[in-house]
């Protein structure tokens, strides 16, 4: 007898246009599609042609029309400014109206750009959703991104208005964004005709007059507007990722396709329903911001958490657990990196007791591979599901995961368990040629891709081609590696990039790393090749060590390289690995890889965007430096 779980896959990949017309028909259309599936103009496909509808109507009107108005559709909790701030279907609505009058009121329009440079405050979710309102099509940057950067971005979509807020806090920190913001202007070719800023009590910024605006000021004024009608294949937000020529990709998202897929994937993956409180500990500029702590959550009716704090810090390593006992959240979506930082302050869980997390159900973790001490520990400490889940920014939402609404499936160590509904998932060799199970290769997606990933790149279609679908024909490239088991479980290794050839031998880094972190004193890790002259690459290993370790390093670094050796080989050649305080990662959690393996050849490199703190790239340096790479220290360019 089939499974629910293969039923549905089955169905999905063999007749998507009559799966996916299902849950399209659990949303609102102000005009039912034409075709579910348009593939008149491959390799360009397009979902739900010829239909009309608005997201926001979908996010907000819709389910005040059906008589939730009084459910919590937003919670802000900001342990770094001691606020606590709900807001209603309805409140949340009536202000996405307002702040769509005052785009209106500065000459917006459907199909205009509007840069969003926000903190993790309410007014960056209502600023996106006044976007969507009236077909405006929002880019949501990092708040406190570098103006170099932000100007690429400012260049590249042309914005008609900026939404921005004074300043950014993180931790005890206050970031001024006025100053970074009237910097990347002045390098833009691109210029805004107007700024609205919000302006934070924790710093004010000085208003340019004639081009910034006040928040308060402009939606006291301001006329609600009511939801426009826009094509399915309309964009609604262009969101953009790092690029391998340094110029960012502006990925886009399509407002038909995106509506249906992460509504489904609400109840489908996550098993939340309306009512239900669901938190993505993520940040609004990233992928799973506008995913799941904007959009998905809201379509589907239920409350979503916006949390302006750290896992750690903020004030302690409970700062987790008090969020989901204090809103009663059943589903948390956070980084493997949020858990290993939990981990290594309190190694033992303590801080958990003091909370009552019964409501609390399920935990999924992505970003990066969850290696399986996190998982376990997770498992042991707080008696709930944990799901590794493997998305990517182009994707939109989850290629693999444990599907908890459709059938749990058994849990395998270091895998994202199988493809969800919609993803073709084969793995390739080089000749573009499907490989035997177990057998490493390019993880790939066999075109189309299901509705809500990205139908191409902004004002780059060739780009598009070029970065996802030249080097498999036929296939959508992941830039992942790893392999499927006989069981249909998919293994994320690493990205093809982190595949290193020792000796001949390709090697993954992700299975070292793997190893390494099952070392009880170990926190968090990284494995990454270094040029060799003799043996082409060898890794290095870096260790984070759990707080409270007094165990010599020396000791713990031998203990670990025979682990490698005996689990792995002789063949890994992976004998060095030193301890460092911390490790270099992105703010979304990612470790820089790349850029440690620059330091270390002595290639040139940039700082970082995305970069958490650029401090502990000088103490990556001082590492490497320790362990005899001569390059170590070479000026960033």
């Amino acid at each position: 007898m089939t499974s629910p779980y293969q039923q549905q896959y089955e169905q999905s990949i063999h007749d998507p246009e009559d799966f996916w017309s299902i849950p399209a028909q659990d949303c609102h259309w102000f005009k039912k599609w034409d075709k579910v599936l348009d593939d008149t103009n491959k390799p360009f496909y397009r979902w739900f042609t010829g239909g009309m509808v608005n997201t926001c109507y979908n996010a907000l009107d819709l389910h005040v029309e059906n008589g939730r108005g009084y459910q919590a559709a937003l919670i802000y909790d900001s342990p770094v400014t001691g606020t606590v701030q709900r807001f209603s279907y309805t409140q949340l609505r009536d202000l996405a109206a307002r702040c769509a009058g005052v785009l209106a009121s500065k000459g917006v329009q459907k199909g205009d750009r509007v840069l969003i440079y926000m903190p993790m405050i309410p007014e960056a979710v209502i600023a996106m959703l006044a976007c969507a309102r009236i077909g405006a099509v929002h880019s949501v940057v990092f708040g406190g991104f570098a103006p170099k950067e932000l100007a690429t971005r400012i260049n590249d979509a042309k914005p008609k208005v900026i939404v921005s807020a004074s300043c950014g806090i993180e931790v005890n920190r206050v970031i001024p964004y006025k100053p970074l913001l009237e910097k990347a202007i002045e390098l833009s070719a691109a210029k805004p005709g107007s700024c609205i800023i919000v302006q934070r009590p924790q710093q004010k910024a000085r208003l340019q007059d004639g081009l910034d605006w006040d928040w308060e000021d402009e939606m006291a004024a301001a006329r609600p507007v009511a939801c426009v009608p826009v094509a399915a294949t309309d964009p609604l937000y262009i969101l953009y990722t790092s690029g391998t020529t340094g110029v960012p990709k502006g990925v886009v998202r399509d407002n038909g396709g995106h509506m249906v897929a992460l509504k489904w994937t609400m109840q489908a993956v996550y098993n939340v329903h309306p009512g239900d409180v669901y938190w993505a500990a993520s940040d609004v500029g990233w992928v799973v911001g506008h995913s799941y702590i904007v959009y998905g959550p809201l379509l589907k009716g239920c409350t979503t958490i916006l949390y302006e704090g750290k896992p750690v810090g903020t004030p302690d390593a409970g700062a987790f657990w008090r969020v989901i006992a204090e809103h009663k959240v059943k589903t948390l979506f956070t980084a493997p990196t949020a858990f290993r930082a939990i981990k290594q302050q309190d190694p033992a869980g303590k801080l958990i007791a003091d909370y009552d997390l019964a409501h609390f159900e399920a935990l999924f973790l992505a970003g990066e591979r969850t290696d399986p001490d996190t998982l376990h520990w997770a498992e042991e400490k707080l008696k709930v599901p944990v799901i590794d889940h493997w998305w990517q920014t182009e994707t939109g939402w989850a290629i693999a995961a444990n599907c908890l609404g459709i059938e749990k499936l058994p849990v395998k160590q270091g895998s994202p368990t199988k493809a969800v509904p919609g993803w073709n998932v084969q793995v390739l060799d080089g000749a573009n040629q499907p490989v035997r199970p177990g057998e490493i290769g390019a993880l790939s997606v066999e075109l189309p891709l299901p509705p809500g990933s990205l139908p191409t790149l902004w004002n780059n279609d060739s780009g598009y081609i070029q970065s996802y679908l030249k080097e498999f024909p036929g296939y959508y490239k992941t830039a992942d590696a790893g392999f499927i088991d006989e069981e249909g479980y998919i293994f994320v290794m690493s990205r093809t990039d982190d595949i290193i050839n020792v000796a001949g031998h390709r090697l993954s880094t992700g299975a070292m790393e793997e190893v390494l972190a099952d070392h009880p004193d170990v926190a968090e890790c990284a494995v990454l090749g270094v040029e060799d002259k003799l043996k082409g690459q060898v890794p290095v290993g870096f260790l984070v060590l759990n707080a409270g370790v007094t165990r010599a390093a020396a000791e713990i670094e031998k203990e670990v390289i025979q682990m490698v050796r005996d689990r792995i080989g002789p063949v890994a050649a992976f004998k060095v690995v030193t301890t460092v305080k911390r490790l270099p990662k992105t703010r979304s959690g990612k470790i820089l890889r790349g850029t440690i393996s620059k330091i270390a050849d002595n290639v040139p490199y940039a700082m970082p965007a995305t970069i958490d703190d650029p401090a502990i790239l000088e103490e990556m340096q001082a590492a490497l430096q320790r362990l005899g790479y001569a390059g170590a220290g070479r000026k960033m360019q």
